[in-house]
């Protein structure tokens, strides 16, 4: 418990200090905002801050800090410092950046940020990547919660396909709608949910103190042989750094009434996922090494939904339980509508086509569900179809915050601001992933070696392309 209190404070400690470095690198003004400039009642709308807070915590969190802490707490104590530094050095940098960058370019979504400081093939590039990998957020979290409410129902199938198409309903709806007539008025509430069972959670730990394995033991968990590098980063996304942040951040920049309200709202809404993602790795740690699961009577194997479900009926009654039904159910149908109306705002902006016309959104919805019906099709019949796209989403999310990170990079290198304070983490996620895609069994399959041969040459590459592009930028400049 003592690393976990430590970690806490060193969460708090990262937004007051270097959040406020982070802040004055960046230089937010008085400027007019996309809110105000191009207000059009649908997507560009002043909403009140706290709203804003709790719907972009709720947008980038889903059950990303839950499922991927539980998943990353078998790593042991090293989650906690995954966590503490991957919040405070990247993903709440990540996430500020590309929210204020996103303000300062029109409300631009993040493949048009990607095109224009890293050039428009790539821009293209990750636009197909964005798309469709918002498209399998949108399948996923129609699947998973609707698999979970059938079997409330029955056992066999029906259920399943029903709710699936409940869910899917929802999702046009929401998608469809002005941001304030759904997402501003329900996202809060959950939000809200949410954050009560982390804290709920929070002190039952804190009454229970229990004996947890500790940094000064040893980084590794306890009989757990998968390698701690890459795969803890690619494992724990949401609460360190994701990508998928990148894509939601546009939808509030495009909400916020002034620059100088952008820490609280993207670097504080990272770190309170940070915390949220502490909390389950410490629960799902006491769990797993602490000996929770002996105590509720449950099996070392049971999965992270299962976890949420039985640790949370466990400690807090009837009224936990309801809370984790909210967590596994209703956490990710919120991040797959937000996913889905991003994805709408992405094909439009590149082909410019203004969505404050309703058809002109039903224009771009149909061929976007539709492709997205297939994805879920496909994840419904083949029995691993879930497990193949949530690997395939775990790469192309920390691929895409790698994209994200270098074209901050470029914009503060063009700035004459502090560009390091991108561009570390940019070559760390690069090496992260370049070694995972060659190491993962969905992908290429090569022993670690390889992996790590590999990532220490995109390391290389990467270095020696930035330093000639810079010193070419520079001569430039002057």
């Amino acid at each position: 418990m003592i690393s976990f209190v430590l970690s806490l404070v060193a969460l708090v400690i990262g937004y007051m200090l270097y959040g406020r470095f982070v802040e004055r690198v960046f230089g937010p003004d008085d400027r007019v905002t996309p809110a105000v400039a191009k207000a059009d009642g649908v997507d560009f709308i002043v909403l009140p801050n706290w709203k804003i807070f709790m719907i972009q915590f709720l947008n980038i969190a889903g059950t990303g800090p839950i499922f991927g802490a539980i998943m990353g707490a078998k790593f042991g104590p090293a989650a906690y410092l995954w966590i503490v530094f991957g919040c405070i050095f990247a993903g709440a940098v990540h996430d500020y950046l590309s929210g204020m960058l996103s303000m300062r370019h029109d409300g631009a979504g993040q493949p048009e940020l990607i095109g224009h400081y890293l050039g428009q093939p790539t821009k293209k590039v990750m636009l197909v990547f964005s798309v469709f990998l918002l498209m399998m957020v949108g399948a996923v979290f129609v699947y998973s919660p609707a698999l979970i409410l059938g079997k409330m129902c029955s056992d066999g199938l029906t259920w399943v396909y029903i709710w699936c198409g409940i869910i899917f309903v929802y999702y046009i709806i929401a998608t469809m709608l002005p941001i304030d007539k759904i997402i501003g008025k329900i996202y809060p509430l959950f939000a809200i949910s949410m954050l009560f069972m982390a804290v709920a959670l929070m002190a039952v730990l804190f009454y229970k103190w229990p004996s947890l394995p500790e940094l000064y033991n040893g980084l590794g968990g306890e009989g757990f042989t998968t390698p701690i590098f890459p795969a803890l980063f690619i494992t724990i996304a949401c609460g360190a750094i994701s990508g998928f942040h990148a894509t939601q951040t546009p939808l509030m920049a495009r909400c916020v009434k002034s620059e100088k309200m952008g820490r609280p709202m993207f670097y504080g809404a990272m770190i309170t996922e940070g915390l949220v993602a502490l909390i389950w790795a410490t629960v799902s740690m006491y769990f797993f090494y602490g000996g929770a699961a002996q105590e509720l009577n449950q099996p070392l194997t049971l999965q992270a939904p299962e976890v949420v479900t039985v640790v949370s009926e466990g400690w807090l009654g009837t009224f936990g339980g309801l809370l984790a039904l909210l967590g596994v159910v209703a956490a990710p149908i919120t991040s797959g509508d937000t996913a889905l109306r991003s994805a709408r705002l992405i094909i439009a902006e590149f082909i410019h086509l203004e969505q404050k016309t309703i058809m002109k959104r039903i224009w771009i919805c149909i061929p976007l569900f539709g492709a997205t019906l297939l994805l879920l099709f496909y994840n419904i019949e083949n029995p691993d179809g879930f497990n193949v796209i949530w690997s395939y989403f775990g790469w192309a999310n920390q691929t895409l915050a790698v994209f994200t990170l270098w074209a901050i990079t470029v914009y503060l290198v063009r700035a004459k601001k502090a560009f390091w304070v991108t561009m570390l983490p940019a070559l760390f996620m690069t090496v992260v992933c370049s070694t995972f895609i060659m190491i993962s069994p969905n992908a290429f399959g090569f022993n670690m070696n390889v992996g790590y041969v590999v990532g220490a040459a995109s390391l290389l590459v990467a270095v020696v392309w930035f330093c000639i592009w810079y010193r070419k930028t520079n001569m430039n400049i002057h």
